[in-house]
């Protein structure tokens, strides 16, 4: 990639949600994470001095700090402020819907009071809280209880935890929008909140950047007919109809040094797949590529074993990243 443009990345965001979700502690380390999920070539030039342009100004700014010995934290008081801040916003948000909503309130007291007693009841027999019966309860910014939303211009790198982290409240299911054919990732995706006043402060983030980029967030209701929400926490499909693609990782097996590798671009090879790898200082041992046994083609998949059971961690990590323009599926296996 040149240099036109990397200016135009919000690189403070970027290095202090890698640091945040991540065990990076070094420099180095941290720049491959960063660049990788900016989508930048490693040996850009002109990258590497915007992150590191970055990194001084966080240090500089008591975000960040910086040892000789080239590791790098976020500062505790960072940690805490930014922890400190949400909870205002959220306090504050919660005294305006009271204060909307304090005559309503009156009203219907008694007739919760009378609904609660019977829901208690039902819901000791099925184990489910009275928190099931409100998810849709209407609420400021949110009057019609809608849980489903819409997102789009997603940063291609983004996964289920840096989604997750953006978010306030608790993104119960994703589905990532992807090509029927070829998996490739369309940038956008819907998710079901938790309840309806965590689908009002995501709307309300509308705008905010996600590792760089402004993001869309509107309601979607489900249709008459949708499945929704999905069976499986996190899927993936062409529209909103079904189809193949990027999944939830299955259990992992203890000691595990062995991962699958799928959908796979026909272009990649054991160089690429051994750099894709050692951007998260996974060092492979050996790759096994998949073959039709009639024709002998590639099948767009195989595995890949590391020495250490760390490294196999540090490569799961790179499950639905984006290498040779396709999201990579990546599963534990024995």
């Amino acid at each position: 990639m040149g240099n036109d443009g990397n200016d135009d990345f919000d690189w403070s965001k970027a290095i202090c949600s890698t640091l945040k979700s991540s065990d990076v502690n070094e420099v180095k380390k941290l720049r491959k994470l960063v660049l990788l999920s900016l989508q930048l070539d490693e040996s850009d030039k002109s990258a590497k001095k915007s992150f590191k342009k970055a990194v001084k100004q966080l240090e500089e700014d008591g975000k960040v700090k910086l040892d000789a010995d080239g590791a790098i934290k976020l500062k505790e008081k960072k940690r805490k402020r930014d922890k400190e801040e949400k909870k205002k916003k959220k306090k504050k948000k919660a005294k305006k819907e009271s204060e909307d909503n304090e005559e309503e309130d009156e009203k219907s007291d008694d007739k919760k009071e009378e609904t609660g007693e019977k829901s208690s009841e039902t819901n000791d027999d099925n184990g489910e809280g009275s928190q099931s019966v409100d998810k849709n309860a209407p609420c400021v910014g949110n009057p019609q209880g809608v849980t489903r939303l819409f997102l789009g211009n997603l940063p291609f790198s983004v996964d289920e935890s840096s989604l997750a982290a953006f978010l306030p409240g608790e993104v119960t299911h994703i589905k990532w929008i992807t090509d029927k054919e070829t998996g490739k990732f369309y940038g956008s995706a819907f998710i079901e909140m938790d309840n309806s006043k965590s689908a009002a402060d995501a709307v309300a983030m509308a705008g905010s950047k996600l590792i760089g980029r402004p993001i869309k967030i509107n309601f979607a209701p489900a249709r008459d007919g949708d499945e929704w929400p999905p069976v499986k926490k996190v899927v993936s499909g062409g529209g909103q109809a079904g189809g193949s693609g990027i999944k939830a990782m299955s259990a992992k097996p203890e000691n595990c040094l062995k991962l699958f590798i799928g959908n796979l671009s026909y272009d990649i090879d054991d160089e690429g797949i051994t750099k894709f790898f050692a951007n998260v200082d996974a060092e492979i041992k050996a790759v096994r590529w998949l073959h039709h046994k009639d024709s002998g083609d590639f099948k767009g998949c195989g595995y890949v074993e590391f020495w250490k059971t760390e490294a196999c961690e540090k490569g799961a990590t790179l499950n639905g990243k984006n290498l040779l323009g396709r999201p990579i599926r990546i599963d534990w296996t024995d």
